[in-house]
C-alpha cells in the first residue's frame, strides 16, 4: 500500500482563529491536504478538498463566508487535476472517506460517483440542520445520491488493520481521523482539523472554530497518545508539515 499526499487548494485566514493569542490582523496561508491510498482491493481518498470553482468565484460556492476562508491557490490547483497528473480519474477511487463536512475537506464529492462514502453519523446529523447552512457547510458539497455509511466507532475500513478510521470529535461533532499502517514507513494518523497545525500539540493553545473545546482536548490527548506510540501525526493545515511532505515527492510506502 502506498500514500499519496495531494493537494486540495489553499486558503487564507486569521491566524488568532488556530492561534487565539496573534493579531487580529494577522493572516495565514493554509494547505489543504488530500490522502491517496493505493491498496491492493481499493483506491481510498482521504477528503477531497475544495471545489475546483472557489479558485476563480469563492463567493459564487461560499458566499460571505469566502471572505474570511479566502482561497488563495491559482486555477487549476485542486484534487481532480492531483489524480490526473497520476493518470487517475473519480471513476477509478473505490472509496472517499471525510474527516468532517467542512467544504474546504468535502469539495469535490460530487465527482467520485462510482465511489462508497464514509462519514460518521454525527457529523451528518450536524450538516442535516437547517442553522448549519453556509457556518462552514454547504449543501453543494455533501448532498449526493452516492452511498454514505455512517460511523459511529472505530471501523478498519478495509478489514486487514492497514485503515483504520477514529472518532476525533471536537472541531466538528463527527470529526475523524485516520491511522494508516504502511509496509515499510511505518504508522501515520491524518488528524485533520482534530489537530490541524503543530503548534496546537500545547493544550493551550486551542482554536477558535471547535464545536466544543472540550471534546476537543480529549481528542488532542488521544493523537498525543497514538503519536507516543510511534505513529507520524499529519496535522490538517500545518505549512511546514506539508512543504517537507511534498518536497520528499508526496509519495510513502
Amino acid at each position: 500500500m502506498k500514500m499519496h499526499v495531494l493537494s486540495g487548494g489553499r486558503v487564507r485566514m486569521y491566524k488568532h482563529i488556530y492561534v487565539p493569542s496573534s493579531s487580529p490582523e494577522e493572516t495565514v496561508e493554509l494547505p489543504v491536504a488530500c490522502y491517496l491510498f493505493r491498496h491492493a482491493h481499493a483506491n481510498v481518498l482521504f477528503d477531497t478538498g475544495c471545489h475546483p470553482n472557489v479558485a476563480a468565484n469563492p463567493e459564487a460556492r461560499w458566499g460571505e463566508m469566502a471572505r474570511d476562508i479566502v482561497p488563495v491557490m491559482p486555477v487549476g490547483d485542486h484534487l481532480l487535476n492531483e489524480l490526473g497528473a497520476m493518470d487517475l480519474g473519480p471513476e477509478d477511487i473505490d472509496v472517499v472517506v471525510n474527516s468532517h463536512l467542512h467544504c474546504d475537506h468535502c469539495g469535490c464529492n460530487e465527482f467520485f460517483t462510482r465511489a462508497a462514502f464514509y462519514v460518521h453519523a454525527d457529523e451528518l446529523e450536524a450538516v442535516r440542520q437547517p442553522r448549519s447552512e453556509g457556518r462552514g457547510y454547504f449543501r453543494a458539497d455533501w448532498d449526493h445520491p452516492m452511498p454514505v455509511n455512517e460511523l459511529t466507532g472505530e471501523t478498519d475500513l478495509l478489514g486487514d488493520g492497514c485503515l483504520t478510521l477514529l472518532p476525533l470529535p471536537g472541531h466538528t461533532p463527527g470529526q475523524i481521523g485516520l491511522l494508516a499502517e504502511l509496509p515499510t514507513s511505518g504508522a501515520y494518523l491524518l488528524a485533520s482539523d482534530a489537530l490541524p497545525m503543530a503548534i496546537n500539540l500545547d493544550p493551550s493553545i486551542v482554536p477558535k472554530n471547535n464545536w466544543n473545546a472540550e471534546r476537543y482536548l480529549h481528542s488532542l490527548s488521544e493523537i498525543a497518545r497514538i503519536g507516543k506510540s510511534g505513529a507520524t501525526v499529519l496535522f490538517g493545515h500545518d505549512e511546514k508539515q506539508w512543504g517537507e511532505l511534498r518536497g520528499n515527492g508526496g509519495t510513502f510506502e
